[in-house]
């Protein structure tokens, strides 16, 4: 696709980083620090939408500017659980997750100067029961810190951990690409 902007992530996370790019688009990465709060009493599901929409409207747009940012949560029972804080907190996320299922939800905020499109992605991932020498070698070798639900689907606890997902896989990486490009195609017609 060839977009009629300049494409912005506004996002420091790799995994988003490395989606664009394998979907072939151009894109330049523009950060910056955001408050992640939200309302107490939004419902879990709604919170990454809203603060994809907080997080895109942080920033000042040229005519010619497309921006994309996202927020990524995982929510068990009815509860957000958010990055760990640490490898202790990491392995009790994970004890939680073990043997359940749980909702990884994505808030996505495209925007351009004229223009802007919303929406989230739910995907349902069921993770067997895991053993506790399976969480500890996982939290000792990978990076979980930086990962909602303190895990990645895409790294060796999601290809022995999880049995099923009902749902987009990109979307627990954390972008659902197929509802993302047929937005992006939205602005695309409008722009042409």
């Amino acid at each position: 696709m060839n977009l009629n902007y300049q494409l912005i992530l506004a996002s420091n996370s790799p995994r988003r980083k490395s989606l664009l790019e394998e979907l072939g688009l151009d894109f330049v990465v523009r950060t910056k620090s955001i408050d992640e709060s939200y309302p107490q009493d939004l419902n879990p599901e709604k919170v990454p939408e809203y603060l994809a929409r907080k997080k895109a409207h942080s920033y000042e747009l040229n005519s010619n500017e497309l921006l994309i940012a996202a927020d990524t949560v995982v929510i068990e029972g009815q509860e957000i659980l958010g990055k760990p804080a640490d490898n202790s907190e990491a392995r009790s996320i994970l004890k939680r997750l073990s043997g359940k299922n749980h909702q990884v939800v994505t808030g996505v905020c495209i925007r351009s100067f004229d223009m802007e499109i919303s929406f989230s992605v739910t995907t349902q991932v069921f993770f067997k029961k895991l053993e506790e020498a399976e969480i500890n070698l996982y939290v000792q070798r990978f990076s979980p810190l930086d990962k909602a639900g303190g895990y990645g689907i895409q790294e060796w606890i999601g290809m022995i951990g999880i049995e099923r997902i009902v749902g987009d896989y990109y979307n627990v990486v954390g972008l659902p690409l197929n509802s993302l490009w047929e937005a992006l195609k939205k602005f695309n017609k409008k722009g042409s």
